[in-house]
């Protein structure tokens, strides 16, 4: 390990700025609260919709309404700021259906929005980044990179490529003192279903009965933690989970 990488201070609290894509809502909103609360600057990406509106209120919020697919104007927004934290939050679920159902254009959407952009976000911000030898990028994750269920192949897929991506990423940036996080929760109570459930309130109900889920504020404090270690202190993976979730068992056709 090189000596730059063990002296240097990870200081992101007052004067740091941080870029959070899918900042409005859910899990992107609760990590801008959050790195509001310790004086962080926040450059919010988000589509432009009501749900990006009361992002414009806030201060120190630079509220930038952009479709991540747009990763051409995505790469060009980020290289004109000296980012110092990077959250690569943006992300859909698709449709829970058997991949033998799947729609194209639905897949293509996945790998664009929680694959992609994340990938080319953080291609665009590291230049600046190794040159200041400062910064910490994180990824939304989730328990389905490494433990897929029915229903969910392409979405699965997606976040097990955020998983690699983010171990290649700490390799190529082994003597520096960049730091990478891999979020990979379970069960998170967002939005995220809506779209999928088509808004149903029973439906949505049932997804969360029967345990207490993650909150957004939840994971947003792991993130607040995350920044707060020492220097030489690089949380790799946050694997959080509900207390009544677990993974595991087999499948058996009928």
């Amino acid at each position: 390990m090189s000596q730059t990488a063990t002296t240097a201070i990870a200081t992101f609290g007052p004067g740091a700025t941080a870029v959070v894509t899918g900042a409005s809502g859910g899990i992107g909103r609760a990590i801008v609260d959050e790195l509001l609360g310790r004086g962080l600057t926040i450059h919010a990406v988000a589509l432009a919709d009501t749900a990006i509106e009361s992002l414009h209120e806030i201060d120190g919020v630079h509220v930038h309404p952009l479709d991540v697919r747009n990763t051409a104007a995505l790469a060009a927004l980020i290289a004109n700021i000296d980012v110092d934290v990077l959250v690569n939050n943006a992300g859909i679920i698709g449709e829970l259906q058997p991949i033998q159902h799947y729609g194209a254009a639905t897949a293509d959407a996945l790998l664009d929005i929680n694959l992609r952009a994340s990938i080319q976000a953080t291609l665009a911000a590291l230049p600046g980044m190794v040159a200041r030898n400062r910064g910490h990028v994180f990824f939304t994750g989730s328990i389905a990179g490494s433990r897929p269920t029915s229903n969910t192949a392409v979405y699965s897929a997606t976040k097990a490529g955020l998983a690699a991506f983010a171990d290649g990423l700490r390799m190529d940036l082994l003597g520096t003192a960049l730091r990478v996080t891999l979020l990979a929760p379970g069960r998170v109570e967002t939005n995220l279903y809506d779209a999928t459930l088509g808004g149903h309130d029973a439906a949505i109900a049932k997804l969360y009965s029967g345990a207490i889920a993650i909150q957004p504020a939840d994971i947003a404090t792991l993130v607040g933690v995350a920044l707060s270690l020492p220097a030489h202190v690089d949380v790799t993976r946050l694997e959080v989970m509900p207390t009544a979730q677990v993974f595991g068992g087999s499948a058996l056709s009928d």
